[in-house]
């Protein structure tokens, strides 16, 4: 007997698999259960078959569970993009229609088809980065969230209220001089005294998640937090949510995939680029935090950003622009981390950010094409770099001109003020 393809289409508590030869001829196929006892009985059927290879779609989502259990178990998945699925279904049945047995057909055609999927490794280092990043992402929303209600009540209760930062001393400092006497004011109290001891037990799972976070990046041996703008937790999402940067043929690849690269919209004689709300949002949320960074201190991406203002750009492009510009600063160093010496293809410890690589300075002309083509390298200094220098005044009237484009949501996390910090320290 042939090689075979066993198709899965996962869910939470049901897989549907069909097994099939290099012809397309049905062999197998069942729905089985998730459970231990349901997962034995769709193991024995794919090893009714010796020469196998699993297809499942959803290997990031919903069908990691049942794949990283058959890596565990010693068997070959391949992760089916759910584009590939649908087409081939359209393709089978000429409508497009969903059901479990069809779904699992069309996986395992989209396989036996298609080359070069990729293989899905067990879990290691970067989805325990993921999965850290995730939790600190978490408590800084739950930050906001309380340090939010507790200036509700700090308003009603002191005139005028609390400082916009806060932190739970301060916010304790400040409750300890308030002795309402009404049943509503002592409530209020009682409330915020509440929400103190709940921001002061963030603060410190926020404190150690970061010190873990550290330790997990710096024994990756990653350059990311050598540039100013990247602190812990960014760089666990970028190692985390990225992986295997070699999966991006170029830097052009990799902004499209972090949804910095524009998308063109040109009609007629008219040449032009429209946002692209497409990509990896998280990633984009991290270069978008390095760009405000960027434009907060005397940096070679506040002069870029003046250069596309003088070009005639609104602010928000002229950052759109800038992001473009740190997305391959950070495809730079994650790749020269990944040459290095001794480290594997999503590897780290590399060279420093001043060494050159094709299309890592400003001066790029093809960064703001939605499909770049070949780079025109024109010298200049990196991202990275010393700051510009400029006068005290100068320097005031532009942190008050870009500090109405920084948003107040970047700036609630713990991870960014300390990012804020770090680059302040740097630059000043």
């Amino acid at each position: 007997m042939g090689h075979v393809i066993v198709g899965m289409d996962p869910h939470k508590r049901s897989a549907t698999i069909e097994v099939i030869d290099a012809r397309e001829k049905v062999l197998a196929q069942g729905r089985f259960g998730t459970g231990q006892d349901g997962y034995k009985m769709m193991l024995a059927v794919g090893r009714r078959f010796p020469d196998r290879t699993w297809a499942a779609g959803g290997c990031g989502g919903i069908g990691r569970h049942l794949a990283q259990r058959l890596i565990a178990d010693g068997e070959i998945v391949l992760d089916v993009p759910a584009k590939l699925s649908a087409r081939a279904r359209v393709s089978a049945t000429g409508q497009g229609r969903k059901s479990d047995p069809v779904d699992a057909h069309s996986v395992a055609v989209a396989a036996l088809r298609t080359d070069g999927l990729q293989v899905v490794a067990a879990d290691g280092e970067t989805v325990a980065l993921r999965l850290l990043a995730d939790r600190r992402d978490g408590l800084g929303h739950a930050r906001t969230d309380t340090v939010n209600r507790l200036h509700r009540l700090l308003l009603e209760l002191l005139p005028g209220g609390a400082k916009k930062f806060l932190s739970a001393q301060q916010a304790r400092a400040l409750l300890a001089a308030v002795r309402p006497r009404d049943i509503a004011g002592r409530t209020r109290r009682q409330l915020a005294s509440e929400l103190i001891s709940e921001l002061a037990a963030i603060d410190k799972k926020i404190k150690a998640a970061n010190t873990q976070l550290t330790e997990l990046v710096a024994a990756t041996g990653s350059g990311l937090q050598g540039l100013n703008e990247i602190g812990p937790s960014s760089a666990a999402r970028l190692l985390g949510d990225i992986g295997d940067i070699s999966r991006f043929a170029n830097r052009g690849h990799f902004a499209s995939w972090n949804g910095t690269a524009p998308i063109e919209a040109s009609s007629g004689e008219q040449k032009r680029h429209r946002l692209s709300r497409a990509g990896n949002r998280r990633i984009n949320r991290v270069l978008h935090i390095m760009a405000i960074v960027q434009l907060r201190y005397d940096t070679e991406g506040r002069a870029y950003y003046r250069r596309k203002l003088a070009a005639g750009k609104t602010s928000m492009e002229a950052i759109r622009c800038l992001k473009r510009r740190l997305s391959d600063v950070v495809y730079r160093q994650m790749t020269n981390d990944a040459k290095a010496p001794g480290t594997g293809p999503g590897g780290h410890l590399g060279t420093a950010t001043g060494s050159s690589a094709a299309g890592s300075n400003l001066c790029t002309g093809t960064s703001e094409k939605s499909l770049p083509g070949p780079a025109a390298n024109d010298p200049m200094p990196n991202l990275a770099c010393e700051p510009v220098r400029s006068s005290g005044r100068s320097r005031r009237l532009d942190q008050s001109r870009t500090a109405a484009i920084v948003k107040r949501s970047l700036l609630d996390a713990g991870e960014d003020r300390h990012t804020l910090t770090k680059a302040g320290t740097t630059h000043s």
